[in-house]
């Protein structure tokens, strides 16, 4: 099961998502207080975190895995989203500072896949911030929810697998301590659930934030080497065992032919 983009947005526009955007945008706030001048690209479908760096980042692009759609980004003004294939950006190699992943991960098949090309599309130094379903917090397991709709992570698995292609990890931070419920005492008392999940729940947050930043190089995984297959046309001719047998003969003239071997006894050719 996984929700497009359309029900995401929907979502965000809830009483419930509308809270859930506050809580998650104050914490990307904080972690990124300026991108002044950077390029910053949107990952999954991060729009909701995206508009208070529109008029302070150079530019701001939101690109939307194209297993779940796209709708038009932001309603006013010309478009800046794009339908995208997740692990293969349609960007040059270290072309933008700053990439922000929602919901990307938790719905790709190979996270490191797409992880891999966030690092390639970064320069060095350049930073990405990663905001994923925690899977050990409730709202991981409300499937009416963006969170609850795909593979969610461990803190430790995903600042595993950053570090592991050459991410140097930063900040990681717990959120949506708040339960996934849509009565509106629980959601009126977000700010106290926040408070208190941080200082006595951390392993019952919705959500893991977790910024990174890219190395140098990435490191050579060793191991058995791929064979590439190599393809053939298939209306190439192919030679003959009859013509394989001329050609031998021709080319071994005047020299004692090889010895072949007839059942269990070993003749000569003549």
């Amino acid at each position: 099961m996984h929700l497009d983009a359309v029900e995401i947005r929907n979502f965000y526009l809830s009483p419930r998502g509308r809270i859930v955007r506050q809580i998650l945008s104050a914490q990307i706030r904080e972690i990124w207080p300026d991108v002044t001048g950077q390029r910053l690209v949107g990952l999954g479908h991060a729009t909701p975190f995206l508009r208070p760096f529109k008029g302070e980042a150079e530019r701001v692009m939101a690109f939307m895995p194209a297993q779940h759609g796209v709708f038009c980004w932001p309603p006013e003004g010309p478009s800046t989203t794009a339908l995208v294939v997740d692990d293969s950006l349609p960007l040059p190699d270290a072309s933008v500072e700053r990439v922000l992943v929602v919901h990307a991960l938790e719905n790709t098949t190979q996270p490191k896949t797409l992880l891999r090309d966030v690092w390639r599309v970064l320069p060095p130094g350049g930073r990405a911030l990663v905001v994923v379903a925690n899977r050990t917090g409730l709202w991981s397991r409300i499937e009416t929810t963006p969170f609850g709709v795909g593979q969610p992570f461990s803190r430790s698995q995903i600042t595993r697998q950053m570090e592991e292609l050459s991410f140097a990890t930063g900040r990681v931070e717990n959120a949506l301590f708040v339960p996934p419920s849509t009565t509106r005492s629980v959601l009126g008392s977000a700010r106290g659930w926040e408070r208190m999940g941080g200082r006595f729940w951390p392993k019952l947050a919705g959500v893991v934030l977790i910024e990174a930043e890219k190395r140098m190089a990435q490191p050579i995984v060793s191991g058995r080497k791929r064979r590439v297959p190599a393809f053939v046309p298939g209306l190439a001719p192919a030679p003959s065992a009859r013509a394989s047998l001329r050609v031998s003969e021709t080319s071994g003239a005047g020299e004692t032919p090889p010895a072949r071997r007839t059942g269990s006894r070993t003749t000569t050719a003549r």
